[in-house]
């Protein structure tokens, strides 16, 4: 993969932020996060979107392209990991987390971050109760991963396509379940709902903010928690 600056993956990583709660990160929004004046964001977002990072719009603001998103979500992913462990081992405080977490996301390696999640016990969303977004790696339970844990991540290999949480699913949008976070309680959890690995699965209805999910899976409608629903990963693609 093509190394990015540290500049970039921020722009990056705060568009996947404010695309969570709302689909177009708008030039204002991008401008007020960083700290950067809307110009300056402005000349960014063309730059980005002549590289196929995103899909920009004047007046309407900025898409992430697939290839933008697993970036933007791997960058996420190791800040919120971050943050867990500066909060919860070294005890940090919280209103200095996030900051401590943009310094270290950019250099921590792939080794690094799977280790870490290991030893947070996989933890599913940051202090902050925002998601934390699947690894990348070809595991398709986090039990594959410790029972691996000598591999290196090299040998063990990526993913080819971006998986989406069940909560990040558009309504009526359909895919197969690819991954599951969490331990053995999880997978029998979801394995009593008729969740499994490779189940076809189709989104019905997502409740607002912290209601519950709707689904469709082998021919049975199933409501799940947001608890439990951030922890089934789907590839939309099959």
């Amino acid at each position: 993969m093509k190394h990015l600056s540290e500049n970039i993956e921020e722009y990056l990583e705060t568009i996947y932020r404010l695309s969570e709660s709302s689909k177009n990160a708008s030039t204002t929004k991008i401008s007020k996060e960083m700290g950067i004046a809307p110009a300056s964001v402005t000349q960014m977002l063309k730059k980005l979107d002549s590289e196929g990072y995103v899909k920009y719009s004047p007046y309407r603001g900025a898409v992430l392209t697939e290839k933008g998103y697993r970036i933007a979500r791997r960058i996420t992913r190791k800040h919120r990991l971050l943050e867990r462990f500066l909060h919860d081992v070294l005890g940090i405080r919280r209103d200095r987390i996030h900051r401590q977490a943009c310094e270290m996301e950019h250099s921590l390696s792939d080794d690094a971050e799977r280790a870490l999640c290991q030893l947070l016990n996989m933890p599913g969303e940051c202090p902050d109760a925002n998601p934390i977004p699947a690894c990348d790696f070809k595991f398709q339970t986090c039990g594959e991963c410790i029972e691996l844990k000598d591999t290196d991540v090299e040998e063990i290999g990526c993913r080819e396509g971006n998986l989406k949480s069940l909560t990040e699913m558009d309504e009526k949008q359909a895919g197969r379940v690819s991954f599951i976070r969490g331990d053995y309680r999880v997978l029998r959890r979801l394995m009593d709902m008729g969740i499994t690995l490779g189940a076809p699965i189709r989104m019905i209805k997502r409740a607002p903010l912290s209601g519950p999910i709707e689904v469709e899976v082998r021919g049975s409608r199933v409501a799940l928690g947001r608890d439990i629903a951030d922890n089934v990963f789907i590839d939309t693609e099959s």
